[in-house]
């Protein structure tokens, strides 16, 4: 039976990593990990205990950390997320970071429209980082919008929540940007049995033999929607930036260039709507 922090961190050493188990138990006691390692003395109740097993057991069998706590951090803030939205990643944030530089040497109030929002992060950290903009986000799963709508709440961000199958709901154009971390994954890529992407929802995830569909389809749709100069940012797969930049110069973007991510992978791709 398990009666103090250090008994937890016993039982969980061999079966996931100690970092893991210290921010769980960090989570169920609210106190930092720091502080976990610095009392192990520290005795746990018997249902703070028991939680602490059953969660032990969930990590143990794969499910994500992040669905377990219930939140994870994109772009200094805490985000909630469930299993009915994608878990953020930190290579994401490349597309705020171009979006950012942009802003900076033109229109300090852009339009911009996040197309497959999931938990909202996008589009919520654009409106926080840019006060000013106005921001429209939408998604097909009205429980991935419940999640989006929770976040900008919390977080005090202003943001237009749209359910739709990509630009069929927008009324509309006129955006200064488009923004989207759509699904780009091969529908039989052996990765979405592997690790935490077996716990995230596969709509969100797969896309066509190539991986290559959804992203398709948003350059196809874009230009209807971008103002003269606006710019579409996607993110897309590991090896998919070469096939992105050709989709975007085969639909008449200019500028068409991809940036590296940390792991100077190229991560997301963009072009800039010529002027008609």
């Amino acid at each position: 039976m398990i009666a103090s922090i250090g008994e937890a961190l016993a039982a969980a050493r061999g079966r996931i990593p100690a970092s893991e188990a210290r921010l769980l138990l960090g989570a169920l006691l609210g106190c930092s990990t720091a502080q976990i390692a610095a009392y192990p003395e520290r005795a746990l109740t018997p249902g703070l205990a028991a939680r602490f097993a059953d969660l032990l057991e969930r990590r143990a069998a794969g499910e994500p950390v992040a669905y377990l706590l219930g939140t994870r951090e994109f772009f200094g803030r805490d985000f909630r997320v469930t299993p009915a939205v994608l878990i953020p990643r930190p290579e994401t944030e490349l597309i705020v970071e171009l979006v950012l530089a942009r802003v900076a040497t033109n229109d300090g109030a852009p339009r911009i429209l996040d197309l497959g929002t999931g938990s909202g992060v996008l589009a919520v950290t654009l409106a926080l980082e840019l006060p000013g903009a106005r921001l429209t986000a939408l998604d097909r799963s009205a429980e991935a919008l419940d999640i989006a709508r929770v976040n900008a709440a919390a977080l005090g961000a202003q943001v237009d929540f749209i359910e739709s199958d990509w630009f069929a709901a927008v009324d509309g154009g006129g955006f200064d940007f488009i923004v989207s971390n759509p699904p780009y994954i091969a529908a039989d890529d052996p990765h979405l049995a592997e690790g935490d992407v077996r716990f995230e929802p596969t709509g969100a995830l797969a896309s066509g033999q190539a991986g290559l569909d959804d992203l398709a389809r948003i350059v196809a749709g874009a230009p209807a929607f971008l103002m003269p100069g606006g710019w579409l940012m996607m993110e897309h797969g590991y090896d998919q930036a070469a096939s992105v930049r050709a989709l975007l110069a085969g639909a008449g973007f200019d500028a068409v260039a991809s940036a590296r991510d940390l792991a100077g992978i190229e991560r997301v791709s963009y072009g800039c709507w010529r002027a008609s």
